[in-house]
C-alpha cells in the first residue's frame, strides 16, 4: 500500500474520542484501529510490538547497522477529535484547479478560497476533501499514514542506514489525555517526533503553556413575580462575568504568540449556571498572569454576591521549548530533512499543544513535524496528496541523515 492507500483506509474507522467515558481509550474504536495497525506491522516486519490494555502500541524497526547511532522515535495519535463526527468518512481526491469546491450539494457545504485562501496554495495538486458532513481525520491519521509507509520504505531499502527506530501509537490526544499511559522507559527513545502538524513543512518545538477553567454560579430563584429584592439569577452572572474577560484575548483577535481566554461551553438556569474556558499562552510569566487574572475576576464577583461563585483551575500542559531547545540539535536534524526532501520548512510556534508537549516534560523530548492537513476539526478539513507524501519522505531522511552523521 502506497501512503495514500494507507490514508483513506485508516480513516473509515471511527475513532472520534470522548471527554464523557472516563475510560482510555475513551471509545472502542480506537482500540479497533490498534488492533488493525498490529496486523500491518506485523505484515512489515516490524519487531517488539506491543498493544497494552490502555491501546498504546508501540513496534521496533531494528538498526540495521552496527554504527552507534542514537534511539529515536516517531509517534502519532489513533483518536480524531469530538468536535465533528468522525463515523462513516467518505474521502474524496479532488485535482484541484482553483475555484469552489462542492463538498455537499444537498447541504450547500461548499470549500471556497475566499473563506479558506490557503486553498490557492494547491492548485493542479490532487487534494482529499470530506463529503462535508464529517471531519476528515487528517488529524491524525496523516500521521499514522506517514509513519506507517516510511517503517515499509525502509525495511524494503536495507540500503538506507538507519539505527534503532521506535513507533508509538497513542489514543485520546485530543482530549488531552494522550501522554497519560505513555511509557517513556519502555519506549527507549533519546528524543522522538510527533507527526501531527498542519501544513507541509511545519516545524514546532514551541506551544501553548495550557490550563483548563471551570466557573460556576450559584443563584437563588423564587417566583419571578414576587422576585423583588430576592432573586438572584445565576445565568446574568455568568454572562456579567464573561463580559469582564477582554475580548481582544480571545482567539479570532489573537495570532501567533498571543495568548487567549476560549469560552468553550456554557450552560445556565436561574439556579445555576457554569462557563469553561481554556487558557493559553506561549510565555510562561503571561500564562500564570491570566490564570491571576481569573482568580480575581472570581474574587470580585464573590465581593459583589457573596458566595456565588467558585472556580476549578488545572494546568493541562508546558512549552516543550523549556525541553527541547537545551537539544536543539534534535529541531536541526529534522529541519535539514525537510530540505532533503525537497520542503522548505516552516518553524512556528504551535498555537495548541500535542503528545508532545507533555512527553517532553517526561523526559522525550519530542518536537512536532507537519503531516500535511488543513482545517483540522471540521468538515472542511482537506489533505494535499503531496504534503502527505512529503511528511512520510521527511520521516525517512531523518532516519537516513541521523545515520550519516552518527
Amino acid at each position: 500500500m502506497t501512503v495514500l492507500d494507507r490514508f483513506l483506509k485508516y480513516v473509515t474507522f471511527e475513532t472520534q474520542s470522548s471527554e464523557e467515558t472516563g475510560t482510555t481509550p475513551s471509545t472502542p474504536g480506537q482500540r479497533v484501529f490498534a488492533e488493525e495497525l498490529v496486523k500491518e506491522l506485523e505484515e512489515i516486519g516490524l519487531e517488539d510490538i506491543t498493544l497494552d490494555e490502555n491501546s498504546y502500541l508501540m513496534a521496533t524497526l531494528p538498526a540495521n547497522t552496527g554504527k552507534k547511532i542514537p534511539a529515536i522515535g516517531f509517534i502519532a495519535h489513533l483518536d480524531t477529535s469530538p468536535d465533528m463526527s468522525g463515523k462513516d468518512v467518505t474521502p474524496r481526491i479532488v485535482n484541484y484547479k482553483g475555484g469552489d469546491i462542492v463538498l455537499c450539494a444537498e447541504e450547500n457545504v461548499v470549500l471556497s478560497p475566499q473563506m479558506f485562501p490557503e486553498l490557492n496554495d494547491y492548485k493542479d495538486q490532487d487534494i482529499i476533501v470530506t463529503n462535508g458532513k464529517t471531519l476528515l481525520g487528517a488529524d491524525d491519521k496523516g500521521g499514522v499514514a506517514a509513519i506507517m509507509a516510511a517503517m515499509k520504505y525502509l525495511k524494503d531499502h536495507p540500503e538506507i542506514e538507519h539505527g534503532k527506530i521506535r513507533i508509538g501509537f497513542t489514543p485520546d490526544e485530543e482530549i488531552g489525555e494522550g501522554a497519560n499511559h505513555f511509557d517513556v522507559e519502555k519506549f527507549g527513545c533519546e528524543w522522538a517526533y510527533t507527526i501531527d502538524g498542519g501544513q507541509i513543512g511545519e516545524l514546532e518545538y514551541e506551544n501553548f503553556n495550557a490550563a483548563v477553567a471551570k466557573i460556576t454560579f450559584k443563584g437563588l430563584n423564587v417566583h419571578p413575580g414576587y422576585a423583588k429584592n430576592k432573586m438572584l439569577n445565576a445565568s446574568l452572572l455568568a454572562i456579567e462575568f464573561a463580559s469582564w474577560l477582554p475580548a481582544s484575548q480571545r482567539p479570532e483577535h489573537t495570532q501567533g504568540y498571543e495568548g487567549f481566554y476560549h469560552l468553550t461551553n456554557m450552560s445556565g438556569t436561574v439556579e445555576e449556571a457554569s462557563l469553561s474556558y481554556i487558557i493559553r499562552d506561549h510565555v510562561r510569566t503571561l500564562f500564570e498572569e491570566k490564570k491571576a487574572q481569573l482568580k480575581m475576576w472570581v474574587k470580585r464577583m464573590n465581593e459583589i454576591h457573596p458566595g456565588s461563585t467558585t472556580l476549578e483551575l488545572r494546568d493541562q500542559y508546558y512549552n516543550m521549548r523549556e525541553v527541547v531547545e537545551p537539544k536543539k540539535y534534535i529541531v536541526d536534524l529534522a529541519f535539514e530533512a525537510m530540505e532533503a526532501a525537497g520542503v522548505k520548512p516552516l518553524v512556528k510556534p504551535i498555537r495548541g499543544g500535542t503528545d508532545g508537549a507533555r512527553l517532553s516534560f517526561m523526559g522525550l523530548p519530542c518536537p512536532n513535524i507537519f503531516a500535511g492537513g488543513l482545517n483540522f476539526h471540521g468538515r472542511y478539513e482537506f489533505l494535499p496528496v503531496h504534503s502527505l507524501e512529503k511528511s512520510m519522505q521527511t520521516i525517512i531522511k531523518i532516519t537516513e541523515l541521523l545515520a550519516q552523521k552518527s
